[in-house]
């Protein structure tokens, strides 16, 4: 019944929202809350009266398993597990705060109940993909969020918002042609489209030649999407151009579908193909982080410089995974919530800014301190975060993913585990260079005339007091996240590790 509701929930928010005529467009917005609300609470029950499967059998807590296409053979199977609940319950609570801040705040001031279904829409086809345990089902969800998010940047978004509504769209649909190659090369090899007996082993049935196509296709495209260098060109043009809440949501939870992807689907299906790749991808993933890092400390925009920042902690989740071991894999997850978490929170920080400066220049948002205490000392406290203070949640995904990568041994993994240490460097570099450009100094023209809009409103601080508390919670209580996925990851890299 919950994960059924976890998924009609926010469609049935979604369809009523859109339907609410104009004149009552506000209404609409508070049906999309409610919804969001419902689904957030649906999203954390799904931990109750939970059946925990042996050590080193990889088997969800729930499922439904019904007949979808039987001419086909196509199963409408969904389920949860210690991997895929951390970012159910992610994507419930951003998706929440992102439909609750809609509710006082649309960009534009126009069609609000529109920009609030379709956030619903890009919510089921998030869960879908992190429930789904049919590969077919999962692609069909994973394309669910391609034209929702295209409408909510070209809608709602900046002045250049076509051009990067179209680079989105064409990159996605490059990813979603490989992707739908690469499922029915698995289909077809492995006789089974059933994500759990194929991470069981079924996967390994399939002759090495088919496994090694189908981890190229399934990989190249979980890249896009995350997306991880030099797939990513379209994310800093996507980013800058749409509004809060979509940047919110693009960046919180849409981007691990491709990781998460790579995790369940890649590595899962096609283990021997995994083995022999990890080197090349490791390699790709301390790309990322030095690339990342480098052009973010030559960025001059607010929003550019946190949408490249993804590009490196992409990275580092992409080394984690790259290492194939438990505790690499762990390092990936708790990685990819804390990223959500706190990039969550520099996105709705950087839109406040804009909206109260009318720039992203971070040459005219000098001495923000001055004018707006609370706004600075917030970006302050997310970008220390997002640095990897110890005791925040950035700190523990990035620091073990680097430990594993030297944990593996050997001289390539230990020099990819050196080099991403010089891009953790590297991006607490560029993120003080953000605070002293941002916060300190003498108050620029484009802020010194802030005044009451410099304060905090009653919408602002319901969206980010929970991110800001999570981002403390999970720097102190990281176990919240390993707990959970211990046993699955556990199972999962027992399978690729066997020779």
């Amino acid at each position: 019944m919950l994960l059924t509701a976890v998924l009609v929930i926010p469609a049935l928010g979604a369809l009523v929202a859109a339907l609410v005529p104009a004149r009552f467009d506000r209404a609409g917005r508070v049906v999309a809350a409610v919804a969001a609300a419902l689904t957030l609470v649906a999203a954390a029950l799904l931990a109750v009266d939970r059946d925990p499967p042996p050590d080193g059998v990889l088997r969800p807590w729930h499922q439904v398993d019904l007949a979808w296409v039987p001419s086909l053979d196509l199963r409408w199977h969904v389920g949860v597990d210690g991997i895929s609940y951390p970012l159910v319950v992610l994507t419930a609570l951003l998706t929440l705060l992102c439909a609750g801040f809609t509710v006082a705040r649309v960009p534009g001031g126009r069609h609000g109940r529109h920009l609030a279904a379709l956030l619903l829409v890009i919510e089921v086809g998030i869960l879908g993909t992190f429930l789904a345990l049919d590969l077919v089902l999962f692609f069909v969800f994973f394309e669910v969020v391609l034209l929702p998010m295209f409408a909510v940047i070209a809608v709602w978004g900046g002045p250049g918002r076509r051009h990067a509504a179209r680079k989105f769209v064409l990159y996605t649909l490059l990813g979603s042609v490989l992707l739908l190659v690469g499922v029915f090369t698995v289909v077809v090899g492995a006789g089974t489209a059933d994500l759990v007996a194929l991470s069981d082993g079924a996967g390994a049935t399939m002759t090495y030649g088919t496994q090694l196509a189908a981890f190229v296709l399934l990989a190249i495209a979980f890249a896009v999407k995350s997306p991880l260098w030099p797939l990513h060109t379209w994310l800093p043009d996507a980013h800058t151009e749409a509004p809060t809440v979509g940047s919110v949501i693009l960046a919180g939870v849409l981007l691990k579908m491709g990781t998460y992807g790579l995790i369940r689907v890649a590595v899962g299906v096609a283990p021997d193909a995994a083995r022999d790749v990890a080197p090349t991808l490791g390699v790709l993933a301390v790309a990322a982080i030095l690339v990342g890092s480098l052009v973010c400390l030559a960025q001059t925009e607010l929003k550019r410089l946190i949408a490249y920042s993804s590009v490196g902690h992409m990275g580092f989740v992409l080394l984690g995974i790259a290492t194939l071991s438990p505790a690499g894999v762990r390092a990936a997850l708790v990685a990819n919530i804390a990223h959500g978490v706190i990039t969550g929170l520099l996105f709705f920080l950087a839109g406040a800014i804009k909206d109260r400066a009318h720039t992203g220049d971070l040459a005219a948002l000098g001495g923000l301190r001055e004018t707006a205490p609370a706004l600075s000392g917030l970006l302050g406290y997310a970008a220390i975060a997002s640095l990897g203070l110890p005791g925040l949640a950035g700190f523990w995904g990035e620091a073990f993913a680097v430990l594993a990568a030297m944990q593996r041994g050997g001289p390539l993994w230990t020099t990819l585990g050196v080099l991403g240490a010089v891009g953790g460097a590297l991006t607490a570099a560029y993120f003080l260079r953000l605070l002293r450009r941002v916060t300190h100094g003498e108050a620029t023209p484009a802020v010194a005339g802030l005044g009451d809009a410099g304060r905090l409103s009653r919408a602002e601080l319901w969206a980010w007091a929970p991110l800001v508390a999570l981002t403390l919670v999970l720097g102190v209580a990281p176990a919240l996240v390993v707990a959970v996925a211990d046993a699955p990851v556990t199972a999962l890299t027992g399978v690729v590790a066997a020779e």
